[in-house]
């Protein structure tokens, strides 16, 4: 029986976006459990699509004894304040030292990472948590991570980490699936006793994240070939897309590969790597603007067979703060019915619904709370509909199991319009975050979600279409928007575009 560590922080940083991320963003958890610390980290977590609870479930399956160390998560957001970041991880080194300093000391380090984290004084987050852990616990402590699609791979967490996988959906429905493929990796050293050959390569390109969706291609494609590789040389691949919102010198996508055959694990290597290459023109995707995409919806959806429209660019799940109004003033230009939106973030605006109560009927100022250049608030007159205190249990594919704890929540009607509001933010890709407030999905003509890929997990199957709307929102969907500073050179900004 081994003696492994586990702990994690995950944070997806959007530098582009309008608000870091403190301390109490990670306490808040954004949707996922708040921060947690020893013992407390294994009843959080039970029953979640959660990477760590994936590596719990599997090393616990194999009898080994684990040492919960500090366990993190907070909404995609700008950078992570110096302040988070050091105590956050100041309790993981911490409670690792300690472990280290017992007589039994630790046997491998399990680490739950997103791969794209930013703070204030570190362009790689997770880069610098694994240099930390290993400086404590040596070169012969095996150390590996699970990371997120997204991750922007960089050479240090290569170098630190001894192996480290990715989930391979997006929408990712597989994130515990990725946190056991972590532990299985670790007990298989802990097994041989030895470490993987490693290899990495970055890519000269960046794709917008709505292209990455793992249900369409080329994403389908490539994750196919991944697994057949991994089976045809036995080693082990992971893809990452990468996070395109990032403005870091490593920003961009990448292929690992773990073996102990070189020659295998070449073989695998470069046939990803040449697949990916191969599939740059067809990561482009189609993208509406708010007028167009309602109307089409509007053609397209009836109730039963609802149209779900992405609102991408306010996409909390990238850095958005789920508050710009451009598709809400849409759907009430056009008149649209059997419409509802959400969530949109605005806690003045759910305290004053219940305040005033279920079926009041009141001006509101919707959403636009950011403070963001050109944006601007809904004034209409609401009814509210539906009021809820945003604690419930998500049961669709991806986020299957989490708790939710989003505010006070109330559902608004103007007309034929709905609005859902919380008051923490979080993306809509999940359609209990519906039904907390009496909204069945299904029976809407069309919905408009805060989320670019994540939704389709739980609303894809019930949907006549999906569009891809392009409406003003600090998530831009094409990478060659943004102000890139720190790109390292000879990048192209989106498929077939120009490089920096």
């Amino acid at each position: 029986m081994a003696r492994i560590a586990i702990g994690g922080m995950q944070h997806e940083t959007n530098t582009f976006a309008p608000t870091k991320a403190s301390y109490l963003a990670f306490e808040q958890g954004g949707g996922w459990p708040g921060i947690q610390r020893g013992d407390a980290l294994f009843a959080a977590l039970e029953g979640a699509n959660i990477p760590a609870q994936g590596a719990i479930e599997a090393f616990r399956a194999q009898g080994h004894q684990l040492l919960p160390l500090t366990w993190a998560a907070a909404s995609p957001s700008a950078h992570v304040t110096q302040d988070a970041f050091e105590s956050i991880v100041g309790d993981i080194e911490r409670g690792l030292r300690d472990a280290v300093d017992r007589a039994e000391g630790v046997d491998a380090v399990y680490l739950d990472l997103h791969g794209a984290m930013v703070t204030e004084d570190h362009e790689d987050g997770e880069g610098e948590i694994l240099r930390r852990v290993r400086s404590i616990v040596g070169a012969r402590v095996p150390v590996v991570a699970s990371l997120d699609l997204h991750a922007n791979v960089t050479k240090a967490m290569v170098e630190h980490a001894d192996a480290m996988s990715i989930y391979r959906t997006y929408p990712h429905v597989d994130m515990a699936e990725t946190g056991a493929r972590a532990a299985f990796l670790a007990m298989q050293m802990l097994a041989t006793g030895k470490r993987p050959i490693k290899r990495h390569h970055a890519f000269s390109y960046l794709t917008g994240i709505p292209s990455q969706c793992t249900f369409i291609e080329p994403g389908k494609s490539l994750y196919e070939l991944l697994g057949r590789l991994e089976q045809q040389h036995g080693c082990y691949l992971s893809f990452a897309p990468g996070f395109p919102m990032a403005d870091i010198h490593e920003c961009g996508m990448s292929v690992i590969a773990y073996g102990f055959d070189a020659g295998k694990l070449d073989q695998a290597m470069n046939a990803m790597v040449d697949a990916v290459e191969s599939a740059e023109k067809d990561f482009a995707l189609e993208l509406f603007t708010p007028q167009d995409a309602i109307q089409r919806a509007m053609q397209l959806g009836s109730p039963g067979r609802p149209v779900i429209i992405a609102d991408t660019q306010d996409n909390p799940g990238a850095g958005g703060n789920g508050d710009t109004t451009g598709m809400l003033e849409a759907l009430l230009a056009l008149k649209a019915q059997d419409a509802c939106l959400g969530l949109l973030i605005d806690p003045l605006a759910a305290e004053r619904a219940h305040e005033a109560g279920q079926g009041a009927s009141l001006a509101f100022e919707l959403g636009a709370t950011s403070g963001l250049a050109g944006h601007q608030a809904v004034r209409r007159r609401f009814t509210v509909e539906r009021l809820g205190d945003g604690r419930f249990t998500c049961t669709g594919p991806m986020f299957k199991g989490f708790r939710m704890q989003l505010g006070k929540m109330a559902l608004l009607r103007h007309e034929g319009v709905r609005v859902a509001v919380a008051s923490i933010k979080c993306q809509a890709a999940d359609q209990a975050m519906f039904r907390h407030l009496g909204v069945e999905p299904i029976q809407q003509r069309l919905m408009v979600l805060k989320s670019s890929v994540h939704f389709r997990a739980d609303f894809q199957p019930i949907a006549a279409a999906v569009i891809v709307a392009r409406s003003p929102g600090p998530a831009l969907a094409d990478p060659a928007e943004f102000a890139w500073t720190k790109l390292r050179p000879g990048v192209r900004l989106h498929p077939l575009g120009k490089a920096i």
